[in-house]
């Protein structure tokens, strides 16, 4: 893990970021003035600022700014003698209260902060090194899917909520409303009376075209048809409610689509990333989660100290705050969701696939834990066995973890004989 004392620069620059424009603070090696200038968010700007500065210093030149990812980020990597170095954006806010407590802010201030915060501590703030494409690419796909899965349950919640105004058959004839043979359902059928009119065997045919050849559950959907009644006929209510449904099916099939298409890229990309095959083989990992685990811990086998500071960069590792005879022990609020979200969605996931994951959830839960506070305990415990699978690259066995439980005389060898053999 590189810091700034870890080799020596030519100047030093502190970056306010902003869409249109960006404010500098500039210090050269050895000198104590510091000059400002605002350059624009264009390409050709940030091009000949760059270029203006390797010609006056030289290089390597050490920058300070308040983020780690987005488009100045990328522009500022094309330049190999620039050296970035993030500063988390609450880190430099609380740094600008304690010496300006009215509050006050101003952007050439801000990259002034920034700079500071990088000159006089130096070992806090690790340089970004920069992954390879196929990683970057990976995170980009698994973060930009996840909101395309926010964006499924959003469409559906809301189309669930427009057929119960008008149409709630349509509900009880499918268990699942986020599906293609739903929306395709919908676009064919919009309203009761459309439905009430469409021959049985016109629905069989729709549901075998689908793949819904469930025999029984497909004559119980027609039954459903035959007996059912509108549950209102107000021409008011349901022309509105079925062109906004229409509307709906047509933004949410657009969104099911997407993500099967970012599956396969996620799937294809992660392949060509030799410590795939360490996460694939982790317990409850699976096409979605595997990949994410990955991006999670990269690619760097120096970025992570221990299995401790993946715990709090994830933000699984609770805080400890003690003042005289006071603790309060709390869970981490400064952390990336995302990240936090993946290896507590892994752990729920992991207790139905391996023994001692399922003892260990089962274990928290009997001393009186919370269903969420059991799978972070969990998803603790897992990271540090993913940790020192991926140091070694060694891929994860159940079987020699088990033993080495039995070896240790872990408390969870009790709990190991009632769990189910897997």
């Amino acid at each position: 893990m590189q810091t700034l004392l870890s080799q020596s620069f030519t100047a030093y620059i502190g970056i306010d970021w902003a869409d249109a424009k960006h404010d500098i603070c500039l210090q050269i090696a050895g000198e104590a003035q510091r000059s400002f200038e605002v350059i624009d968010h264009k390409p050709e700007s940030i091009d000949r600022w760059a270029k203006s500065l390797h010609q006056r210093y030289g290089g390597p030149i050490a920058i300070a700014v308040e983020l780690n990812k987005g488009p100045l980020i990328s522009a500022l990597q094309k330049y190999e003698f620039f050296c970035i170095f993030p500063i988390n954006p609450s880190t430099l806010a609380r740094h600008r209260k304690t010496f300006v407590p009215s509050g006050a802010k101003d952007d050439p201030t801000d990259a002034q902060w920034a700079l500071e915060l990088l000159l006089n501590h130096p070992e806090r703030f690790p340089q970004l090194v920069q992954q390879s494409s196929a990683m970057r690419s990976l995170a980009s796909l698994t973060e930009h899917r996840r909101g395309l899965v926010d964006d499924r349950v959003k469409l559906s919640n809301r189309l669930v909520c427009m057929l119960k105004q008008y149409y709630p058959l349509a509900l009880e004839l499918f268990h699942d409303h986020d599906t293609l043979v739903f929306c395709d359902f919908l676009a064919r059928w919009s309203t009761f009376e459309v439905l009430k009119h469409a021959r049985p065997a016109s629905v069989l045919k729709f549901l075998h075209a689908h793949n819904v050849r469930h025999s029984e559950l497909n004559q119980q959907r027609l039954a459903l048809i035959a007996k059912a009644m509108p549950l209102t006929e107000d021409p008011g209510v349901v022309s509105p409610s079925a062109l906004y449904v229409l509307a709906l099916v047509s933004q949410l099939k657009g969104v099911i689509t997407a993500i099967k298409d970012f599956d396969r890229e996620i799937e294809k990309t992660a392949n060509t990333l030799a410590d795939y095959r360490l996460f694939k083989a982790l317990p409850g990992a699976g096409q979605q989660l595997a990949p994410r685990l990955m991006v999670a811990f990269g690619e760097q086998r120096d970025r992570f100290k221990d299995a401790s500071a993946v715990q709090r960069y994830a933000g699984i590792a609770p805080v400890t705050e003690r003042s005289g005879k006071k603790k309060v022990v709390h869970w981490r609020y400064q952390c990336a969701t995302f990240l936090r979200q993946t290896f507590v969605e892994w752990a729920a996931h992991s207790i139905n696939q391996s023994v001692w994951a399922e003892a260990y959830y089962r274990q928290q839960r009997a001393k009186g834990s919370s269903y969420q506070a059991a799978l972070r305990a969990l998803a603790f415990k897992w990271i540090r066995i993913v940790y020192r699978c991926w140091k070694t690259s060694t891929v994860y066995d159940e079987k020699v973890y088990l033993q080495a439980l039995l070896r240790h005389g872990s408390p969870l060898t009790s709990e190991l004989d009632t769990a189910k053999p897997r």
